[in-house]
């Protein structure tokens, strides 16, 4: 893997129809739950490390593949110099109620009214699109293409 693209696995935690998803002190656009892998990790790894950090410590739980997504870097990361994000994405369960860690300004369980801008392109126009199409998000999906 180059520098061009940034490898990161991210948690798909869906209650009640709502997503949950959180923003970095950094870039307003909110993302999933996760980060980057670390040499050495599996994505599954890193994803369990990096869920706990950013969530004060909280666990997850009932964790199941949904897939890869790859996209154009956003303009936070474009700003770091990557070209590329590539998302290994998983579902599961958090015990306990996330809270954001002091790398995060807030987490938040966002629905299908939410406003679909205040998304990062990956989110909106990759990943939310194929869930919604594999019915794995229960939304209409007409807002995200």
């Amino acid at each position: 893997m180059s520098r061009a693209e940034i490898h990161k696995a991210g948690l798909l935690c869906v209650r009640a129809g709502k997503v949950l998803l959180c923003r970095n002190h950094k870039s307003p656009a909110l993302m999933l739950p996760g980060g980057k892998i670390e040499k050495g990790e599996t994505p599954e790894e890193a994803l369990r490390r990096e869920v706990a950090e950013e969530l004060s410590g909280a666990a997850v739980t009932g964790v199941w593949f949904v897939g890869t997504y790859d996209h154009e870097a956003g303009a936070a990361e474009r700003a770091a110099g990557w070209r590329s994000i590539r998302v290994e994405l998983f579902g599961g369960e958090l015990e306990g109620e996330p809270r954001p860690s002091a790398e995060l300004a807030a987490v938040e369980w966002f629905g299908e009214e939410g406003d679909a801008g205040r998304l990062a392109p990956s989110l909106r126009h990759t990943i939310f699109t194929d869930l919604i199409a594999r019915r794995i998000l229960p939304w209409g999906g007409g807002r995200y293409t």
